[in-house]
């Protein structure tokens, strides 16, 4: 729960951490460049590098799509209310920032179960004067309680942008359909359906070398074609595909505006390893052959 969450002893949540095994928001974070990972995450991400050099383009695109989305919906459809499950780790520009930059009183509830995730919280919850952002520690799997907590925060008679990005290829087929249809039915009309999901249909050698490093370290890892991935839209009453459709991440709505990469003197450069790299490359580069990511928007109607 939202308030019982953020209560707890930030020790005694780190207690919960098993350091000794990789995590997808940890391994997640050290694509973006962030500091919140352990050795084992660096480990996986560095082979998930490995087996797909040009991996890192999955990432940096998937994040800048959350960033179109959220601003277009904000700006265009005038949504102010945001349900965001499978958060991740705090990094620059999270859902409530590029929302709440648009219009200062948008409420946004932030879902996941990590307890690294829940140890970092807070820094999600610098919320606007205006506006609102929550917490709620709870699981993918149990749609009903995400839904109940989020309504102490978010107003279920208005409409509501749900945001599964990179979340949903953690979930098996017989849940993870169902627990999208619950979740989307509960919204009003008017509402938005944000979604991004992993395929093998782009480029299936790299993802699949990529798909092996990540299941022989024992994370859940479905790689959906566009016609399954178009399922969590199809197979939804009463939603609606907006254009351009189910399309590869890297051709959906692109603005010109996505983060530039940090300077770095190029003798420094060369004395990081590859996936201290990451954060150094510039995703503008991008071919058809670099991306396995399928991303889509619709509308409740």
């Amino acid at each position: 729960m939202p308030g019982d969450a953020l209560s707890r002893d930030p020790a005694e949540l780190r207690k919960r951490i098993d350091t000794t095994k990789a995590h997808p928001a940890r391994v997640y974070d050290v694509f973006l460049g962030g500091k919140d990972n352990y050795p084992v995450d660096r480990a996986a991400a560095a082979a998930a590098l490995a087996a797909n050099p040009r991996g890192y383009l999955d990432v940096r695109h998937n994040r800048d799509f959350l960033r179109r989305a959220v601003t277009r919906l904000a700006e265009q459809d005038g949504i102010r209310q945001f349900l965001d499950i499978g958060t991740g780790l705090p990094t620059a520009q999270n859902v409530h920032q590029i929302a709440q930059h648009i219009t200062p009183d948008s409420r946004v509830v932030y879902v996941d179960n990590d307890p690294v995730v829940l140890a970092h919280a807070r820094a999600l919850l610098t919320s606007g004067p205006e506006g609102r952002t929550d917490y709620v520690d709870a699981d993918l799997a149990a749609p009903a309680e995400i839904l109940e907590q989020a309504a102490k925060t978010l107003d279920f008679d208005q409409p509501v942008a749900l945001v599964l990005v990179a979340v949903m290829h953690f979930v098996e087929d017989e849940q993870a359909y169902p627990i999208v249809r619950e979740l989307v039915e509960a919204l009003p009309s008017g509402s938005r359906l944000v979604l991004s999901h992993l395929t093998e249909d782009l480029n299936p050698e790299n993802i699949r070398a990529v798909q092996r490093t990540y299941t022989e370290r024992g994370f859940t890892f479905v790689l959906r074609s566009k016609d399954k991935v178009a399922r969590f839209f199809t197979e939804t009453p009463g939603v609606t595909l907006d254009e351009p459709g189910v399309v590869p991440v890297h051709h959906w709505h692109q603005d010109g505006a996505a983060p530039q990469p940090e300077h770095v003197d190029p003798a420094q450069l060369a004395t990081l390893d590859d996936i201290e790299k990451v954060r150094y490359r510039d995703i503008s580069d991008v071919t058809d052959a670099d991306i396995n990511v399928y991303v889509a928007t619709a509308r409740k109607v």
